[in-house]
């Protein structure tokens, strides 16, 4: 039968004087299936103003019902009932011939169900997929994670969207305002641009929605080899002002997982965040929550200028702060525990761009606020700095992917290759500075002493180099506190990176340095070991190294 024979034959496609977009196409079916129900009411009863006709799965059907719409199930629709656990309800053809049967100029193809009855168009598809990774990080069970994978809605929305040239798929609830305002400015019908900008969203959600499923797979494998395809998938959160510089444009997405951090905290106080804030605040986050006790990190640039952990949060900033008061001017300040009212009043006396912590009490609340413009953030938790996830580096023509980097130092987890042995104090030291430079761009070296950092040196090509800032940096706290001799005597030396010659190795020591941590593995570790012995100083080896780049 050819299209002039079908009974009816309708073009789609408007064209009234009244509507700008030649293109647009009236809605006269629709068919809904949602797992997120919010403002589905609001969407409903304008295609019901509209007189369009409604298709619904059962559980979708009955919440319309109770808005008062008028629904005709999948299942009646289709005639088919056995839905194999609800799971192929619309996989039907009745269903998807609705969606894709259109010819060029707009007709429909003419077909015929089971009892002789035409097929008619669908030119709404409202259809969102159930929230696997949700699913997935509430159950520890395959069976109930396989369960959940999306088969139907998927298939729905893959074809609705292909065929945008006459059909509107709608994925998000925020999206329906959208379908509202063009269904209200144009008698009911659809423009071409919102079509094909639904359908880009649709294929966006369809393959962030195989990712992530494809992500659980992978990772509950039991290898350690890296997948043969891999996706990373992210939904947009907002778009910031610029990137990390003001002619770069940039947006934040979130990749479902959840974990605390500067992308999923809320803002209690202060300007909009940028590119920077953002990855900053994540950065300062990510080292802090390497401490058990009350600890304060500040970053600048990306690169931690001051870290202490003390009895208090007060006590901790203090120490972290006379470290780089520089450096820690128009910083960022995160903490490992509740931020209260002494810590706040400390940081309204100086200047940062942006506080960050897992929770914050009223007393600091309203501390900070006479401090507007201070970004505050709250994350709820600390993140788990052990947790298994990718670190990814884009290059040109593709990606780098590797596990991140987690350090297995323990106090129980170490070689000492020196004569003599840390004391406790200094190995408490050691393994404090050593979490630093793990988060310092390398090269890094870190003094520490009383588990606070006395001078931090970072991103240089050179050990001299770093040597050379470290000493400036802590000759000038030693003037500006008139101290009779240099704050880094008495401290002990991390370095992410072994220290492998001689000259430079008593460069970084000279000033009074009494305990080692580095990686090790030279070719001139005995020289250096040598060196160590004939000083006096306490030597660790982590056979583990963490370079930043």
């Amino acid at each position: 039968m050819s299209p002039s024979d079908s009974d009816p034959i309708e073009n789609t496609q408007i064209n009234k004087k009244n509507i700008s977009d030649p293109r647009a196409v009236i809605i006269k079916r629709a068919l809904i299936s949602v797992s997120r129900k919010r403002d589905l009411e609001k969407i409903a009863l304008v295609l019901k103003k509209h007189g369009v006709e409604i298709l619904s799965t059962s559980g979708t059907a009955l919440v319309l019902k109770d808005y008062g719409v008028e629904v005709t199930e999948i299942s009646d629709y289709t005639g088919f009932s056995g839905d194999a656990g609800g799971q192929v309800k619309t996989l039907h053809n009745k269903v998807h011939f609705g969606i894709l049967a259109r010819t060029e100029d707009g007709r429909q193809i003419s077909s015929k169900d089971e009892d002789g009855h035409d097929i008619g168009a669908i030119d709404l598809v409202i259809v969102n997929v159930y929230p696997f990774s949700d699913i997935v990080s509430e159950n520890d069970s395959d069976e109930d994670c396989i369960k959940n994978i999306d088969t139907g809605r998927i298939a729905m929305i893959r074809a609705a969207a292909k065929n945008h040239k006459y059909v509107t798929v709608v994925t998000d609830p925020q999206d329906y305002d959208k379908i509202i305002k063009d269904m209200n400015e144009n008698d009911g019908a659809v423009t071409s641009t919102l079509r094909k900008q639904l359908a880009a969203n649709a294929f966006s959600l369809s393959a962030t929605y195989d990712a992530n499923v494809a992500s659980w797979f992978a990772s509950s494998l039991d290898t350690d080899e890296f997948p043969r395809r891999i996706s990373f998938s992210g939904d947009i959160k907002k778009t910031l002002c610029h990137g990390e510089n003001s002619h770069q444009k940039a947006a934040l997405y979130l990749d479902g997982g959840g974990c605390p951090g500067a992308a999923t905290a809320s803002k209690v106080q202060g300007k909009e965040l940028t590119f920077n804030n953002i990855y900053g605040a994540d950065r300062a986050l990510e080292i802090v929550a390497e401490f058990k006790d009350p600890s304060v990190v500040i970053i600048k640039h990306m690169n931690p200028c001051g870290v202490a952990s003390a009895g208090t949060l007060l006590e901790a900033y203090k120490a972290a702060f006379r470290c780089d008061n520089i450096g820690a001017f128009g910083g960022i300040v995160a903490v490992n525990q509740t931020l209260d009212a002494d810590i706040a009043s400390a940081l309204i006396k100086d200047f940062c761009e942006v506080v960050i912590a897992p929770s914050i009490s009223p007393e600091a609340i309203d501390i900070l606020k006479s401090k507007e413009s201070i970004r505050v953030l709250t994350t709820g938790a600390m993140p788990e700095v052990n947790s298994h996830r990718y670190d990814i580096k884009t290059v040109l023509g593709g990606f780098l992917v590797q596990d991140y980097s987690i350090s297995r130092i323990a106090e129980d987890d170490f070689k000492v290759v020196s004569e003599r042995e840390p004391t406790q104090k200094e190995l408490k030291d050691m393994l404090f500075s050593f979490k630093i430079a793990k988060h310092a761009r390398s090269g890094a070296l870190v003094y520490a002493k009383n588990l606070a950092s006395v001078a931090i040196a970072a991103g240089q090509v050179d050990i001299i180099d770093a040597v050379r800032i470290a000493v400036q940096k802590s000759e000038e706290i030693s003037k500006e506190e008139d101290l009779e001799q240099n704050v880094i005597k008495g401290s002990v030396l991390a370095s992410d990176l072994s220290l492998s010659r001689p000259s430079e190795f008593i460069s970084a020591i000279e000033l009074g340095v009494t305990a080692v941590i580095h990686p090790g593995g030279s070719i001139r570790d005995e020289d250096i070991i040598e060196i160590a012995d004939e000083r006096g100083i306490a030597m660790i080896s982590t056979g583990e190294r963490h370079l930043l780049h």
